[in-house]
């Protein structure tokens, strides 16, 4: 009987990649891509490519036909064939052990080249030794790249985990809901992308940002545990782990609180670091927000690594620096690494962690070495006698300091913290570091001094907290969570505000004024006053997940048709300008620039 995986169709019998000893002697179909060709006179050997692996396809004439060695012969990288032949052990001497199907080749019988492939403009198949093509030209070029073995393993494993996640909270007693896609622009932190009504000239929808709302909706409306596989689009700037339209892992519920979206949490992230071979050690640790920022200057710390911020003000505020008594004297404090073995850094090394933390947006470091007994470097000059041993500082250290307010220093002293660990080469502690981050403050200070929401405007503030709404909004903590892996945010929840007429006073609180707050969210304070259940939920990163457990270093590694870093879509070439005729129907037209 024939060993048959999951590639059977009406062209073939078996995947290029299933074919294994046990079917030694059995006549196959094999359809695929020329991977390889190795023509030796009276031999012609094809490695052959499908989405099952890669196989070894001999023509010969003692088992070919003529018209098969002729097309054998023919045919070119890429190009498209259908095989005919025979399951052949290799001789022990021929066996490839890094081929699955290593011990195997299919000795032809018939081929037929059904379509021939131009040059490929980049090439599929590299050498391990040789660099890939730029991503620009591998994005230009994305259904060749794709043909890659190892973005087709990480496309793979994302359906695998997408696909564990919708059984495991199928399981959990969740109902699977879509959520509409043209919606009603709302403020939830980005700009919308605007969809132009043919129907209602001069009125437009919004591609959603989440289904935030929606899932808050049909909690209200009794479904009780909501998940959806989300589609989700910001118009925001671009960075390697943004990109436009992505994807998550929606999900919410009735009747509960933090702890239950921890235990499904960390129930779902076991299930998906089983898929991907990761270790996932459950309970995850969890860490108050406040502790994040002072102690990594980080709300997502990659805690693999043993090194943290220390609070110096007490010792260096009085020291004879400007600079130091300057930034203390304005209300601002003087926070460090103490870097362990890090004298051993050239200038040039201490130079690249200080560009890191100017990057985000600190003025620049202090530093100093010791060596021996005395401190160098031009913060070590100010250094006193009992300087040293305040610090707890050994020969062979560096300190690097940042001074000023924490909204300063902290995104300054993250980067330098991954800077210092990549120059000194510090050894992990964990390899996968999972943890929960609690605690987020409700509101935060907006560019322009007024409040602005943290998450987003419906999370449910900390009741402990709740007195301090007038007097303190920005220390009102809210009952909201980060699921953090490795120093990379996977997702963001939080519990919601389920009363009417508190979630009317936090808009409120963020400058909305009532027309404002009925015309956007009318209908969702509508919905809250026909008796909300407590409710609450998270939304998990599906780009970012498979990316981070397949061991990509970006999203784009994980989305088969990506965006670049400028929101454009090489090969499709997208945005693309639209006929006026077009424009006219819809009521806009577009300003030409000077």
């Amino acid at each position: 009987m024939s060993t048959i995986g999951q590639s059977e169709t009406a062209m073939r019998s078996a995947g290029a990649g299933e074919a294994t000893l046990k079917m030694a002697g059995e006549e196959v179909r094999i359809a695929g891509w020329v991977h390889r060709r190795r023509d030796l006179g009276g031999l012609v050997f094809l490695d052959v490519r499908d989405r099952s692996g890669l196989l070894q396809a001999s023509a010969g004439p003692g088992w070919s036909s003529a018209a098969a060695m002729e097309a054998a012969r023919g045919a070119g990288p890429e190009d498209v064939v259908a095989i005919r032949g025979v399951v052949t052990p290799r001789p022990e001497a021929a066996r490839n052990p890094d081929m699955a199907t290593g011990e195997v080749e299919v000795q032809v019988a018939e081929l037929e080249v059904l379509n021939k492939a131009r040059t490929p403009a980049i090439p599929v198949h590299l050498p391990p030794e040789e660099e890939l093509p730029s991503e620009k030209l591998r994005l230009r070029h994305r259904v060749l790249d794709l043909r890659r073995r190892e973005l087709q393993a990480r496309l793979i494993l994302r359906h695998r985990l997408v696909l564990a996640a919708r059984n495991y909270f199928h399981k959990q007693g969740f109902v699977d809901v879509e959520t509409p896609i043209l919606t009603k622009p709302t403020p939830e932190g980005a700009r919308d992308f605007l969809v132009p009504s043919r129907v209602h000239p001069g009125e437009f929808f919004a591609l959603p940002q989440s289904p935030q709302i929606y899932k808050q909706l049909l909690m209200i409306a009794g479904f009780d545990r909501y998940m959806q596989i989300a589609r989700c689009f910001r118009d925001e700037d671009m960075r390697a782990d943004r990109q436009p339209e992505f994807t998550q892992i929606d999900v919410e519920a009735s009747f509960i609180q933090p702890e239950d979206i921890y235990g499904w949490g960390e129930g779902l992230m076991t299930r998906l670091a089983e898929v991907a071979g990761v270790e996932a050690e459950t309970p995850f640790m969890r860490l108050p927000y406040h502790d994040a920022m002072e102690r990594f200057g980080s709300d997502r710390p990659d805690l693999r690594y043993d090194l943290e911020i220390v609070d110096d003000t007490a010792v260096l505020g009085a020291l004879d620096s400007n600079i130091l008594r300057g930034a203390v004297a304005k209300g601002g404090r003087i926070r460090g690494l103490h870097l362990a073995g890090g004298a051993r850094l050239s200038r040039k090394q201490i130079g690249a962690i200080e560009q890191a933390a100017k990057a985000a947006g600190a003025p620049g470091l202090l530093w100093a070495k010791v060596q021996e007994d005395r401190a160098t470097g031009p913060l070590g000059r100010f250094f006193r006698d009992d300087t040293l041993a305040r610090l707890a500082l050994s020969p062979g250290d560096l300190l690097l300091a940042a001074a000023g307010p924490d909204r300063v220093t902290s995104p300054a002293l993250d980067a330098a913290r991954a800077a210092s660990i990549a120059a000194l080469q510090l050894p992990s502690t964990t390899e996968h570091a999972w943890l929960w981050v609690t605690g987020f403050p409700v509101f935060e200070e907006g560019a322009d001094g007024a409040l602005a929401a943290n998450h987003h405007p419906f999370v449910q503030p900390d009741p402990a907290d709740a007195h301090l709404l007038d007097s303190q909004p920005l220390a009102v903590r809210g009952l909201a969570y980060d699921l953090v892996y490795n120093g990379t945010e996977l997702g963001s929840g939080s519990i919601r505000v389920h009363d009417a007429d508190l979630q009317t006073r936090l808009l409120g609180m963020l400058g909305l004024e009532p027309d404002e707050i009925a015309a956007k969210f009318g209908f969702l304070l509508e919905a809250l006053r026909s008796g909300a259940p407590p409710h609450g939920g998270i939304a998990l990163g599906v780009d970012r997940l498979a990316a981070r457990l397949s061991g990509g270093s970006s999203l784009r590694d994980v989305i088969a048709f990506p965006k670049t870093t400028a929101a454009r879509a090489l090969f499709e070439g997208a945005p693309s300008p639209v006929a006026a005729a077009e424009l006219a129907a819809l009521g806009i037209s577009v300003g030409g620039g000077e």
